[in-house]
C-alpha cells in the first residue's frame, strides 16, 4: 500500500478523503456541510446531496479493470500484474 500511494499522481481529486494521509471521513462530512451551509447563505438557493454506502463496493472490483486503470495512472505493469494475480479469484 505505501508503495502504491507513492506512485499516484498528485492529480488526485482534491475531495479524495479515503486512503490519503491526514484526511478521514469526519474531513470529508465537514467539507460537504462547508460547502452545503456556504451556498444556502444565498438568498433562494437550495441543496441537493446524494449519499451513497460503499461499504461492499469491494465485493463488485473486476480486477482486469482495476489494473487497466492502474496502469493508465502511471503504475508499473509489474505491480499491476501482481495486483491483479492477488485479486483473482478471491471472494
Amino acid at each position: 500500500m505505501q508503495h502504491i500511494k507513492t506512485v499516484l499522481p498528485p492529480s488526485l481529486d482534491p475531495f479524495q478523503f479515503a486512503y490519503r494521509p491526514n484526511r478521514s471521513t469526519d474531513d470529508a462530512i465537514s467539507t460537504a456541510l462547508h460547502s452545503a451551509l456556504t451556498h444556502l447563505d444565498k438568498k433562494d438557493s437550495y441543496v441537493g446531496m446524494l449519499f451513497i454506502d460503499f461499504s461492499s463496493a469491494f465485493n463488485t472490483i473486476i480486477p482486469q479493470q482495476l489494473t487497466q486503470k492502474l496502469v493508465q495512472l502511471g503504475l508499473n505493469t509489474s505491480l499491476c500484474n501482481w495486483l491483479l494475480d492477488f485479486l483473482t479469484g478471491r471472494p
